[in-house]
């Protein structure tokens, strides 16, 4: 039998047809692998469709989030597209979370239980394992690992798809719960969603590649929670608002600045030292400064006297001299002070014959006499009186620098005329002259005239007095005479009693002679030259133009006028120059005019504030000015006078260490106390106007010592001071100054922010300093004098009603307090209430006497002053809170004038008497404290302060 060609015996087919049946079942097999690979990557992109779809039922913002970053769907290199991600994610749309969680297990599974898989499992454990240990270093190493996972990605596909295990599956779920609290922080406008929050990832670059097939990583299963395109955008915006929460940062930043600045007082507070000064108790650091004196090139125009501050300013303490006890209380002290005080006799040897001062017992007595008034200061003051009665003591003339005062007996015995008196003097050989005038309680400072101008302001003193003050006017051009032309009013007088007016000796003839030749070139005309037969000595008075016709007369220009822009003002640390200013010559300038007579000046704003001038707190200058006026009147009364345990009767000599218009010393004026009143140099200069309503004070920097003796005062006030010096020099300085300058048992008034009183409680110890210094010089015990420090925390004082301190009955005036306190509760009061209506608005004012109307719209700002008059309301019961939607009460809003938000409208009685507009009064910044609001509401009498 014939067999076919491709026939066998056996009855086996042939290896040809072998090879050809394998070959079509390995391409049968491909083909089912090809399959597979295309149904694999078709279900994502169905998924994606109905993710979208879910998308639309949860947010609509998320739906537009999703377009925008689809819109470029090829952009691969966007870390933040959310389209493309999407394209690899598995949504289960409108499923509930359980069922998600439920689909994620059996994907799991399924691929656990397909054991061609495993290699590519494990494969992937490894490279996700290595992912979370480089993401622990830092996004330092982001890029390179990105590189990596590209780098790999081939090697981790199998079939299309990534396996996932279900320690993964675990980390998913927890990460997904970590997202739902994300999303309660970021809001709803971080478009995402519960069900696909832990597909927020697309920052898994980070483990893989940035190529579209790389975001196939992101199996339904994916667990890793990283920032989404939408938060990505949302954290890079840099107009964010934080809302009422105070940010981390700022936290932070305070607290380091706390711990920074108390460092170790936790433990021991500040410790303080004892100065090292050759000085010793009479220790003044700008004038006691011998390195900077004995590198002075000259002493010729008495240099050595002038300041001259160390570079750092001292943050030690003075001691005490042996034997000190508290001083005198005035007026006995005029006549005799404590010697062990002031334990010098220098001055009662050489002065004694000329009633200066003289060494009684214990006692140091002054007879109020000096070298041209041997019988008294005060016939001499009347004999001036007399000479030139158009000078009308505590009238017409006020304020008047005495210079080289000696004691200060003139200006002590001026008190009982209703004068003061600055009184200066060097510290030389006549060896603490000026500080038995502040022991005395006569106001004095340490100053001589040298190379530079006085620290006052221009055209200030009513009189200036020079009895025998070894000043020799007349030489240099008269240089030193010019500086008392800038600092006298235009029509004050210069009081001159010295040898030359009246003797004939050669030498006073020839200094007569040059004082002669040189008033008249200054165009100071002498009205005065009389003879006091009693005391034996000769007065010379002079006054200064009131115009400048004389100037432009003159035929010679000697002095010369002073350029333009040389600015009389000017006073700290200015070299003098021989030249005059020109008399003002507009009615409505400084200088013009003289002031009212006393006491009206006091109260009465000055001619020269205009209206059209913005005052220091924001109000016409004048307006200001009498604001500040009441409202110290008020504090002082109600608080400083009755309410904080001061006896006033032991306080004589008092500074205002950051006085505006000098309101806190006007208060004080029944009081037996003179008040020196102290302008920053880098304050407002309200100086001048501090002078021309009566009284005095000086320009100073409180990073250097003051020009005056240790012990000086009986009470400093300083109201915000301390925040705003301690950035400059430090808190420890200036503390060290007050402790120098304060008398032991002396008080400190302290008005300032809580932040700063607490910082300052640290530096000085709670409620008192307590400074250690030594007693005897052989022996070791040493004595602890402490010097209380009354602290006004949060610069809020007792409130006092003052109708209700005027009852005797204490029944009555409880039941009519109650009753006043339940009306104002019943009308709205304690609560910060919205009003809707200008209905509502006219009915509220019309029913409470104070309110405190905040026009607001939604915005940061607003919300800042919502927060401080939340706390107002509850704090003032006697004033009505509200706050009213400015864009839905146009009437009201135009009728008012509200054109900036917020605005406080301050109502009394009916009357909008004030406004506080954004927050240029309270710093220029949304920080201020609740405090300074209240302040600013005191001050226009809307609450009760």
């Amino acid at each position: 039998m014939a067999l076919g060609k491709y026939s066998r015996v056996d009855g086996r087919k042939s290896s040809s047809y072998c090879s050809t049946v394998t070959i079509v079942v390995f391409v049968a097999l491909c083909f089912v692998g090809v399959w597979m690979m295309t149904s694999s990557s078709v279900v994502p992109e169905q998924n994606s469709d109905l993710s979208s779809q879910g998308k639309k039922n949860d947010v609509s913002t998320q739906v537009i989030g999703s377009k925008e970053s689809n819109n470029n769907p090829d952009d691969e290199s966007n870390p933040t597209d959310e389209g493309k991600t999407k394209q690899f994610e598995d949504n289960p749309g409108d499923l509930p979370e359980d069922a998600t969680k439920g689909d994620v297990l059996v994907s799991q599974e399924e691929n656990h239980s397909n054991p061609q898989e495993t290699e590519s499992t494990s494969e992937v454990k490894q490279e996700e394992k290595s992912t979370e240990q480089k993401e622990d270093t830092g996004d330092s190493k982001s890029e390179t690992q990105s590189k990596r996972g590209t780098d790999n990605s081939d090697d981790k596909k199998e079939d299309g798809q990534y396996k996932v295990d279900d320690k993964d599956s675990e980390a998913g779920e927890k990460n997904e719960n970590k997202s739902v609290g994300e999303e309660i922080e970021e809001g709803a406008d971080e478009k995402k969603s519960v069900e696909n929050s832990a597909e927020l990832n697309d920052k898994k670059d980070q483990e893989g590649s940035d190529e579209k097939a790389d975001g196939q990583k992101k199996d339904q299963s994916s667990s890793e929670v990283f920032t989404s395109g939408a938060q990505s955008d949302l954290l890079n915006e840099t107009t964010t608002q934080n809302g009422a929460f105070v940010t981390q940062a700022s936290e932070s930043k305070n607290e380091k600045e706390m711990q920074k600045s108390t460092g170790s007082d936790k433990e021991s507070s500040y410790t303080w030292k004892l100065c090292n000064s050759t000085a010793g108790p009479d220790y003044i650091p700008c004038l006691d400064n011998l390195e900077a004196i004995r590198n002075l090139r000259s002493t010729k125009h008495y240099e050595h006297r002038e300041r001259h501050c160390p570079d750092n300013p001292p943050t030690c303490l003075v001691q005490l001299p042996v034997g000190y006890q508290r001083s005198v209380e005035w007026p006995t002290s005029r006549e005799k002070i404590w010697y062990h005080n002031v334990p010098h006799t220098k001055l009662a040897e050489v002065k004694g014959h000329q009633n200066w001062v003289k060494v009684s017992g214990e006692y140091l007595t002054f007879p109020g006499g000096g070298t041209q008034f041997k019988h008294g200061a005060l016939h001499y003051i009347d004999f001036i009186q007399q000479s030139v009665p158009e000078i009308a003591w505590g009238k017409q003339t006020r304020v008047i620098l005495d210079v080289g005062c000696g004691v200060a007996s003139f200006g002590g015995y001026l008190f009982e005329r209703d004068v003061i008196a600055m009184s200066f003097a060097p510290k030389d050989e006549h060896e603490a002259q000026v500080q038995f005038a502040l022991e005395r309680g006569i106001p004095a400072i340490s100053a001589v005239m040298g190379t530079k101008r006085l620290p006052f302001p221009s055209r200030v003193f009513d009189v200036v007095h020079c009895a025998r003050c070894r000043v020799p006017w007349h030489i240099e051009g008269g240089k030193l005479l010019l500086e008392l032309n800038r600092v006298l009013r235009p029509g004050g007088l210069f009081v001159w009693s010295a040898t030359p007016v009246y003797q004939k000796l050669p030498e006073d003839v020839e200094i007569w002679e040059a004082m002669k030749k040189l008033t008249n070139a200054m165009c100071w005309e002498l009205i005065s030259k009389t003879k006091d037969r009693v005391n034996g000595v000769g007065v010379a008075v002079y006054r200064k133009p009131t115009s400048n016709e004389c100037y432009e007369q003159r035929s010679k220009d000697a002095p010369p006028l002073c350029q333009g822009s040389d600015d009389p003002n000017a006073a700290w640390n200015v070299p003098l120059q021989a030249c005059m200013h020109k008399a003002p010559v507009d009615t409505s300038e400084r200088g013009s005019q003289w002031p009212e007579s006393w006491p009206a000046r006091l109260s009465k704003s000055p001619y020269w504030l205009l209206s059209s001038e913005v005052g220091v707190y924001g109000k016409p200058a004048p307006e200001d000015f009498t604001a500040d006026y009441e409202h110290w009147k008020h504090v002082v009364k109600n608080s400083y006078l009755t309410g904080m345990g001061i006896n006033w009767s032991t306080v004589r000599n008092v500074m205002d260490m950051r006085a505006i218009y000098g309101g806190f010393a006007a208060a004080l004026r029944d009081l037996n106390v003179w008040v020196m009143n102290i302008v920053s140099i880098d304050a407002p200069d309200t100086l001048p106007i501090i002078y021309e309503r009566g009284l005095f004070g000086i320009y100073h920097d409180w990073c250097e010592s003051f020009s005056t003796y240790p012990r000086s005062y009986d009470l400093l006030h300083a109201d915000h001071l301390f925040s705003k010096i301690k950035t400059k020099c430090g808190l420890p300085a200036i503390v060290a100054e007050v402790d120098r300058i304060l008398r032991p048992e002396g008080k400190l008034i302290v008005r300032d922010k809580v932040e700063t009183i607490t910082e300052l409680e640290i530096v000085v110890g709670p409620k008192r300093i307590e400074c250690l210094f030594p007693g005897d010089k052989n022996s070791k015990v040493q004595q602890i004098v402490e010097k209380q420090v009354l602290t006004v925390a949060k610069a809020v004082e007792e409130k006092l009603d003052e109708e209700i301190c005027a009852l005797d009955d204490l029944e009555v005036l409880r039941e009519r307090k109650l009753k006043k306190m339940n009306r104002w509760i019943s009308l709205g009061h304690r609560e910060y209430s919205d009003i809707s209506s200008d209905k509502e608005f006219f009915s509220l004012v019309k029913a409470s006497d104070r309110v405190v109307c905040h026009f607001y719209r939604h915005n940061w700002p607003c919300k800042v002053m919502d927060k401080h008059l939340s706390i107002l309301a509850k704090q003032h019961i006697e004033t009505r809170f509200v706050k009213m939607h400015a864009e839905k009460s146009p009437y009201l809003a135009e009728k008012l004038r509200i054109v900036v938000l917020p605005t406080l409208a301050l109502v009394k009685n009916a009357s909008v008497e004030d406004y506080v507009v954004g927050f240029d009064e309270l710093g220029c910044r949304d920080e201020f404290s609740t405090e300074e609001l209240e302040e600013r509401l005191a001050k226009a009498e809307v609450i009760i302060f």
